[in-house]
């Protein structure tokens, strides 16, 4: 059975304006912002996420004015790997849908971590990263949201980091995965959904080198 016509009413998602968080004790996500699925011709397109890439261009542009440690996650597949039964081949390493997207490359002194999986710290040193500096608040932006973004913020939720999504800077494939995600993000593992990147404000510098 399919059920594609049922209405869901979506519970109530509570949503901050402003948070303000300590720039050395924060760290900023950017999950798989990747060609193959942030552009149109891209193996696994998410037609949302190219209206994210100012969004997360902005914060970016914060996070490196307030030396905010950054780490960007790259979704990482090589030949005959077991995910492409469900999803079809994408993301294969050194080809150019592997690739970030331009207006989002990471600076030299940036940390990009190559992950197999979903989730961001399956098999990756992001958690020893972020405890070796210190972090305790996590901004996690980036596609696709019920997927690599969720499982990301789960992980980071389950070692005790807060997670802070801003709404304008993560993608879907369909309102329901977007919607689900801010659900399970604020219910299930008490983080703070942000109405906009425009309301994450940094205070005082971080030690990141820029």
């Amino acid at each position: 059975m399919i059920i594609n016509k049922k209405v869901v009413e979506v519970p109530e998602i509570p949503v901050e304006q402003t948070v303000r968080l300590s720039a050395d004790r924060t760290a900023v996500i950017v999950v798989d912002m990747q060609n193959d699925f942030v552009r149109p011709e891209g193996k696994l397109f998410v037609p949302t996420a190219p209206k994210t890439i100012q969004a997360i261009r902005e914060l970016l542009e914060k996070a490196r004015r307030h030396a905010v440690m950054t780490i960007y996650t790259m979704d990482t597949h090589y030949s005959d790997d077991p995910e492409f039964r469900i999803w079809g081949e994408h993301v294969v390493k050194g080809s150019w849908g592997w690739q970030i997207v331009d207006e989002l490359k990471p600076t030299r002194n940036e940390i990009v971590v190559e992950k197999t999986r979903y989730d961001g710290f399956y098999g990756t040193p992001i958690d020893d990263l972020l405890r070796v500096h210190g972090i305790e608040n996590v901004v996690i932006v980036g596609t696709v949201a019920n997927i690599c973004v969720l499982h990301t913020a789960a992980s980071a939720a389950l070692r005790w980091y807060k997670v802070y999504v801003p709404m304008d800077g993560i993608s879907a494939l369909n309102e329901f995965d977007y919607y689900l995600t801010l659900r399970q993000i604020t219910f299930l593992y008490r983080g703070v959904v942000v109405e906009s990147v425009k309301g994450i404000e940094f205070e005082g510098q971080g030690k990141w080198p820029r």
